[in-house]
């Protein structure tokens, strides 16, 4: 990564991955673009858990297979919240449920520079 996406600086990002190589890289180009990594965490349970002990979340990322188990009751979470966030994912755009339609949707591999810009313009 050449230029750090300043977008990034001070913003609290909960990433939800379970692809550790996928999590580790995430986590550091968000980090060196000067964002808060809450997580990873790798599951729903643990996502749900993290976003009820925690008060400030500025966005998220989310990966929408998670060890078989879907994240949406997670993108629920945070809608209700009113976080933005966005989908990493190989899915196609037609396999998320009409609630979430209009959500972002990256493909993987994800580039934190293009979270950003889509997360905080």
């Amino acid at each position: 990564m050449t230029s750090k996406p300043r977008a990034l600086a001070g913003r609290r990002v909960l990433l939800v991955e379970d692809d550790y190589f996928i999590a580790v890289d995430l986590k550091s180009g968000f980090e060196e673009g000067g964002a808060q990594v809450l997580g990873p965490v790798a599951s729903v349970g643990e996502a749900l858990a993290l976003i009820a002990g925690t008060t400030e979340i500025d966005a998220a990322v989310l990966d929408i297979n998670l060890q078989d188990e879907l994240v949406y009751p997670v993108a629920d979470a945070l809608h209700a919240r009113g976080v933005p966030f966005l989908f990493a994912t190989g899915y196609d755009p037609v396999a998320v449920p009409s609630l979430h339609g209009a959500v972002a949707l990256c493909q993987k591999p994800v580039d934190p520079q293009v979270v950003a810009r889509a997360l905080f313009g």
